[in-house]
């Protein structure tokens, strides 16, 4: 059993990593979105969105006849939506995330982690209900950062390459995985199959380093998987560049078709483009989705 000051290292040691990354998440988000955003549209809340043209179908009680007596229509008085969602968050913590091409660049699994981070904060700013699988329910509010936060700073998992969990999400809800998914299939589609089964929405985000995208390689070159399970040497790795390039050519064609049969959406995103532009069109993607 461990002692407090060990326990205490411990813990000092694993909180260690919070602040900066909420505070490169919350830069991040007010990049993309300096205030917070409401959903902006019609439904059961109690802030005042608009005012419209009362039709035949509206009861009498609808109508505000204070700002109707200003003119010579009625008019009914909306109020903004506010039934928040649940938009449960994957982020693959295997080996296979460390992977940098080079020095100047953050491992894949820095800009995944980042990239979920943002998000929520933008979500929860917008009165969302966020969590993070396996075991973070999807919970509203300000205090759902620190444990997204600690969450996400836990170390890896140790697989070479990650899979999301086949856990129950929340029926009619929405998910993103965030992976570079280069590992089996099968796991990731039996996990969109099963979500996409309970009416649940989402994005696919495919973090990969510019390297793995371009396999720059020449000449002699020994490759191996980050665990060290896999290993392969060739004195010609420029002849396995094409071979290279069709099978992950392969691997987006499944996402892309695997998207499509779901209703699902995908985005493949470099370590090496700004965070911002993922992040926007994940916020764009999702809001869009809230509003259907």
């Amino acid at each position: 059993m461990s002692t407090p000051a060990e326990l205490r290292t411990r813990a000092e040691a694993l909180a260690a990593p919070l602040p900066a990354l909420l505070a490169q998440a919350e830069k991040l988000s007010a990049s993309v979105l300096p205030g917070a955003h409401g959903r902006r549209r019609a439904g059961t809340g109690d802030e005042f969105w608009q005012y419209r043209q009362a039709t035949s179908s509206d009861a009498g009680a609808r109508i505000d006849w204070r700002r109707s007596g200003r003119s010579d229509v009625h008019f009914v008085r909306e109020t903004e939506w506010q039934a928040a969602q649940a938009i449960t968050l994957w982020v693959d913590r295997s080996q296979a995330m460390q992977f940098s091409g080079h020095k100047s660049r953050a491992p894949k699994s820095e800009r995944a982690r980042l990239l979920a981070l943002a998000l929520s904060v933008l979500l929860l700013k917008a009165g969302e209900r966020v969590g993070l699988m396996p075991d973070l329910p999807a919970r509203a509010g300000r205090a759902q950062l620190d444990p997204l936060a600690l969450a996400l700073s836990d170390a890896e998992d140790g697989s070479d390459y990650g899979a999301p969990p086949l856990s129950i999400l929340p029926a009619h809800s929405q998910a993103v995985f965030l992976s570079d998914f280069l590992g089996d299939p099968e796991p990731v589609q039996e996990a969109v199959g099963r979500a996409a089964d309970r009416g649940v929405r989402g994005a696919l985000v495919q973090v990969l380093d510019p390297a793995e995208e371009e396999f720059p390689y020449q000449g002699r070159s020994i490759f191996e998987s980050m665990g060290g399970v896999l290993r392969h040497e060739t004195l010609r790795a420029n002849d396995l560049q094409a071979r290279y390039r069709d099978r992950l050519a392969e691997r987006k064609d499944m996402l892309a078709a695997l998207a499509r049969v779901t209703g699902w959406q995908v985005l493949t995103h470099h370590t090496g483009q700004p965070a911002a532009s993922a992040l926007m069109w994940l916020w764009q993607e999702l809001d869009a989705r809230r509003g259907r």
